[in-house]
């Protein structure tokens, strides 16, 4: 069984926080239909994979959805977007507002097509303050709220590789879908959700932020050194790299007695993760002579039996061949149009014990299903052509 079969979603977001949102919602059994341009939206043919410019991002975050193109804007294009928004359950817009709005897709122009529908917009700041206007991408988010002060080097700012504000976003959002269908079942009433970059990276770095309003401690970056908490950092070893994470007193025990030296568990700079914090330095060269004369192996393996959260750090490629991630099946190899291997696409990273949430279908080509889905908006093949013809559709 599917959790949201029957419910239809109308995604016109783009990049990563509007259609992880979507796809999340598509993986739950919803009816997903991504709207693009006629010509492709651009997260279509971002990092390119396949000779025609197909993007990698693409393939990962539209997977089990429909393809269809709209030039809402042009003659004939605004009645296609009310059939579409009237049989609708969602519209997903991470858009600028005022593109929302002249597209129709702001909620006073929905709601008279649909009055219970749900519409999920994401900003960059939020809708109202100073910034309300400004444009912003994840790393914009990352800086702002301390993140990239505090990654990387004190002389040197760093942002995170992932952008992990776009998909938490995405995440932040579909949960406040549901949660809004939820009390569209209760009540009949629709309403607009919106999700903001700059509140979900604020959300990541809430406790480093209480503290320092408590504390004014004015950290600075450490590079993969914790400051929290010892040994807490990545470590060489004969052949590549592991990371180890040392939080509370149990862990420190069983890492001071895996060293077989007492003296940190009796000396009192090293009685609890804040002092540890403190004096992480000596702790992780401590460490790090450890683990310099072994394998990656042979330190996993020790820490392990010592019960010592650890990891090792892989390259992308290492990535993929992971025993722990092929045995889990995190990966379902996906076929492409143009792709010469197929796609490891990630499947939904929660199991239901009662549902299922398959990769029922790879993210599809421009324009795939547009056909499909006017036919099922009541057009008839010459209105399609017609519409084709005048790029509409």
């Amino acid at each position: 069984m599917s959790i949201l079969e029957g419910t239809r979603v109308l995604d016109f977001g783009r990049y990563i926080a509007g259609p992880f949102c979507g796809m999340l919602l598509a993986d739950l059994g919803a009816d997903v239909i991504r709207v693009e341009k006629v010509d492709g939206s651009e997260d279509r043919y971002t990092t390119p994979v396949t000779p025609d410019g197909q993007g990698s991002l693409f393939m990962a975050l539209n997977r089990n959805k429909r393809g269809f193109t709209l030039s809402p804007r042009k003659p004939g294009g605004q009645d296609v977007l009310r059939r579409l928004v009237a049989t609708a359950d969602v519209v997903i817009a991470n858009l600028p507002p005022a593109t929302v709005a002249s597209m129709g897709l702001d909620y006073e122009s929905l709601t008279r097509v649909k009055p219970d529908i749900v519409l999920t917009t994401s900003t960059a700041y939020g809708s109202g303050g100073p910034y309300a206007n400004r444009v912003g991408f994840d790393g914009v988010a990352q800086a702002m709220s301390g993140n990239m002060h505090m990654t990387g080097h004190p002389d040197e700012p760093m942002k995170n590789y992932f952008p992990y504000v776009d998909y938490t976003t995405g995440t932040l959002n579909a949960f406040a879908t549901l949660a809004a269908l939820m009390h569209r079942a209760s009540t009949g009433e629709g309403q607009h959700v919106e999700g903001c970059l700059l509140a979900s990276a604020l959300t990541v770095a809430n406790g480093s932020l209480i503290e320092e309003a408590v504390l004014r401690k004015d950290r600075v970056a450490s590079g993969n050194r914790g400051q929290t908490a010892a040994p807490s950092d990545a470590f060489p070893t004969r052949d590549g790299w592991v990371l180890v994470s040392v939080v509370g007193n149990p862990l420190f025990e069983r890492w001071a007695r895996l060293m077989g030296e007492e003296r940190w568990l009796t000396d009192p700079r090293y009685a609890t993760d804040e002092t540890r914090g403190d004096h992480a330095v000596e702790i992780s060269e401590r460490m790090s002579a450890w683990t310099r004369g072994r394998t990656t192996a042979e330190v996993v393996a020790e820490l392990e039996a010592a019960r010592i959260p650890c990891g090792e750090v892989l390259k992308p490629a290492e990535t993929l061949a992971n025993e722990q991630v092929v045995e889990q099946g995190f990966f379902v190899p996906t076929d492409y149009p143009g792709l010469s291997t197929p796609a490891p696409v990630a499947r939904m990273p929660v199991d239901f014990s009662k549902a299922d949430t398959p990769v029922r279908t790879r993210a599809p080509t421009l324009g795939e299903h547009t056909r499909e889905v006017m036919l099922e908006l009541g057009y008839g093949d010459g209105e399609i052509e017609g519409l084709r013809e005048g790029r509409v559709i």
